[in-house]
């Protein structure tokens, strides 16, 4: 079993810290035709919030249920609609169609594509480095390493991951979302020169960032709970963000409901007005109708959580 290393050069590019933004792809209608028009909004939002930078085509996106040329016009609009840093996410394990992705993303985006997401592939680090390897030589991208083994149906140990991006120079991320995520970040933290961040909505972040966490990578239908926490803590350490987190902890754990996740966070988007409409497609599970009493607590909690923010001009 391969052990965490000593990282070869602490002083290699990494991505800048705070909190990326994963984007969801809104859909309209009865057809879940790709809503161009809220996606311009919802990134021009997260813009205004003080976001690092977005994550495009993530999971959470929904890039496995979009075509190539639906992939396109999202990058596209998001090029257009903001002037945030760009990571964009690979839904292909397999090496060739991952490398196709990646050359029609950087097309796409040019020049404010910060790095590709790619998700390890095996739970060989040979194996990894091998694809990892084979995708930078065609198209010379940076990196996100992302451990999602929910959705890769892929385990790699920490120590694994650490030895892939010790020999990879132009991996400059680790998306660490393998539970219990605190402990792999406190890890990779120790054993990689890069940054590492926590996903999975928001739910352990206090946690992620005392373990080493640069920030978050995540989806929240209130993100602005979240630049207001990365902030505290850069600034003010754990009381701090603490403090910033807390009043949102209920509608944290309320969206990241096992198998209906993405559909409560689109529907507290629509919620709030950053998205016109807040269907899924397959196969996706759409909104529990039952849930949407809670979901309206835990927004009224929320929404007077940044009202009371915004009335001492923090935002």
């Amino acid at each position: 079993m391969p052990q965490p290393s000593a990282p070869k050069n602490a002083s290699r590019s990494c991505l800048p810290a705070g909190v990326w933004g994963v984007v969801a792809t809104p859909f309209q209608g009865s057809t879940l035709d790709v809503d161009l028009d809220s996606l311009a909004e919802l990134v021009e939002h997260y813009q205004t919030i003080g976001a690092t930078g977005l994550t495009v085509l993530g999971v959470f996106g929904e890039a496995a249920a979009l075509t190539p040329a639906e992939r396109v016009d999202v990058l596209e609009t998001v090029v257009d609609s903001t002037s945030l840093p760009l990571v964009v996410g690979v839904t292909a394990l397999a090496t060739r169609p991952a490398i196709d992705e990646v050359l029609a993303a950087q097309k796409a985006a040019g020049n404010r594509l910060a790095a590709v997401m790619i998700q390890a592939s095996s739970a060989k680090p040979e194996t990894v480095i091998a694809h990892l390897d084979a995708i930078h030589r065609a198209t010379g991208a940076s990196v996100v390493l992302q451990d999602y083994p929910l959705a890769s149906g892929v385990s790699i140990s920490t120590a694994a991951l650490a030895s892939v991006v010790n020999a990879c120079e132009y991996v400059i991320a680790v998306k660490a979302e393998a539970p219990p995520t605190s402990v792999a970040i406190a890890e990779l933290s120790a054993a990689v020169g890069v940054s590492i961040f926590g996903g999975l909505g928001g739910q352990g972040l206090l946690d992620e960032l005392t373990a080493g966490a640069a920030g978050a990578m995540t989806g929240f239908s209130y993100p602005e709970a979240l630049v207001a926490c990365v902030g505290a803590w850069q600034d003010g350490g754990y009381k701090a963000a603490e403090r910033e987190l807390r009043p949102y902890l209920p509608l944290v754990n309320f969206e990241q409901q096992a198998k209906v996740a993405l559909a409560i966070r689109k529907e507290c988007l629509r919620e709030r007005g950053l998205i016109k409409d807040s269907g899924v497609r397959a196969p996706a599970a759409g909104f529990p109708e039952v849930l949407r009493e809670s979901m309206g607590v835990h927004l009224a909690e929320a929404a007077e959580a940044l009202d009371a923010r915004t009335t001492v001009g923090s935002f």
